[in-house]
């Protein structure tokens, strides 16, 4: 017999105050418009539930919420110091080579110049050379083709970051 009782880290982001909601689904994707979305959908059930909001959320972007959201992201082979998330997502690139740092660096400045905005890709359980070669492929795509890309791996990104969400407040 399953439970269907709602998770006790997910009931508990249920019942923040709107603002304390807001402040930790901020922290999981920079877009206004997806935090105002997910919090409409409050409470939710299960997990998948969330997880389900923040895909059509993310289906609903805008170019300009794209881009906020995308805004909140550093670049690949340079977490924002300090903060353990982008460490820990871009943790296959800790360890990488000079070399492979200085291509990613070099890589990365021509994607941001072509699309004008960081290359963005769900980098959890990645290596360097697989973001690396990810970035390569997709610096020759289209800006229509990059943008469902994009919306895709944000969305990927978010339902990671959720999970964790409210794992860690449980």
């Amino acid at each position: 017999m399953t439970s269907t009782s709602t998770p006790p880290g997910l009931a508990r982001f249920n019942v923040l105050e709107e603002h304390a909601a807001a402040a930790a689904l901020r922290e999981a994707c920079a877009s206004t418009a997806w935090v105002r979305h997910l919090l409409a959908g409050r409470p939710y059930a299960t997990l998948e539930a969330l997880g389900a909001a923040s895909d059509a959320a993310t289906a609903e972007l805008t170019a300009a919420d794209l881009a906020e959201a995308m805004a909140g992201h550093p670049p690949i082979g340079r977490p924002k110091p300090g903060d353990p998330t982008s460490a820990r997502e871009q943790a296959g690139m800790a360890d990488a080579a000079d070399a492979l740092r200085a291509e990613m660096l070099e890589l990365n400045l021509a994607y941001q110049e072509r699309f004008g905005h960081v290359f963005l890709i769900c980098a959890t359980g990645r290596s360097g050379e697989e973001m690396r070669d990810a970035l390569r492929a997709r610096i020759g795509n289209s800006p229509k083709r990059e943008r469902e890309i994009v919306r895709t791996e944000l969305g990927k990104i978010n339902r990671i970051r959720l999970a964790r969400l409210v794992e860690e407040d449980a």
